[in-house]
């Protein structure tokens, strides 16, 4: 952390590439060497999320808590590789510390675009629209709860699905509308329930004293064990079923007049 700091008060734009685990004996670095000086520092966070076979050691859950905590920094995760590209070039250009976070694993499979392009800052994408929910789905999430909403589409219950791309910071005016307009959000993260995205949004939404319903899909707060990742997001519900599951069980906790409309049973 302490040689990307020269490098970048030397005029350099320096990626420092770093298990998200073990960017976490970094933290005083971090903190006093970047974030106090504010020097344009580019974090790549390898192995984001569940990690599993490399053993509880090298899960990455905690990087989107621990990493919004600072100001001034810039936290987001793409959703493919595509993206992925495209942050990267938006983190070299921006006069500020970014860290950017990505799982562990092959890519999606996508296509490149011929030439980067920088993302707007702080600003999510729209990739479908219903009317019945809406999903903020944040990185690796993304391509799940895109599924997953396939799956609801055939039940009857129309999700609007957004790619979040950044943690912090967050698309302000796009989520208060969807809290206003949609009967309940649902964020989604590969990281730690607590103090994560989905607090973030929910903490926003309070702060603007916008009443909304928020269902928060992530990593329990607790220390997940060795294991392969697809289990692990099952056993979590981090899995398109599981994701589908949990708005199921949501929508039907939902006062009458929301759930009538998603034709679940009340008790």
């Amino acid at each position: 952390m302490d040689f990307a700091v020269g490098l970048a008060c030397e005029g350099m734009r320096p990626i420092a590439a770093i298990y998200s685990t073990f960017l976490q004996r970094a933290y005083d670095q971090i903190v006093h060497d970047i974030c106090l000086m504010h020097v344009p520092v580019t974090l790549a966070l390898d192995r984001a999320g569940i990690v599993g076979q490399d053993g509880p050691t090298h899960h990455g859950l905690d990087d989107l808590v621990y990493l919004s905590a600072l100001p001034g920094m810039v936290v987001m995760a793409p959703k493919d590789e595509n993206e992925l590209r495209h942050m990267l070039a938006t983190a070299v250009s921006l006069d500020s510390p970014v860290a950017m976070r990505y799982p562990r694993g092959t890519g999606i499979g996508v296509a490149l675009d011929p030439e980067f392009k920088r993302l707007d800052l702080g600003k999510a994408e729209i990739l479908r629209e219903g009317d019945d929910l809406a999903i903020l789905a944040l990185g690796s999430m993304v391509y799940p709860c895109l599924e997953a909403a396939a799956k609801l589409e055939a039940e009857g219950i129309y999700a609007t699905v957004i790619n979040a791309r950044f943690m912090k910071p967050l698309d302000e005016e796009l989520i208060s509308a969807l809290a206003v307009q949609k009967p309940f959000l649902v964020t989604a993260e590969e990281g730690t329930e607590a103090g994560g995205f989905g607090a973030n949004v929910a903490a926003l939404l309070q702060d603007r004293r916008i009443p909304a319903s928020v269902l928060r899909i992530a990593v329990p707060d607790r220390i997940i064990p060795h294991g392969a990742p697809n289990l692990l997001h099952a056993k979590y519900g981090l899995d398109v079923d599981g994701i589908v599951n949990r708005i199921r069980e949501f929508a039907s906790s939902q006062p009458a007049r929301v759930a009538v409309k998603y034709r679940v049973s009340l008790p």
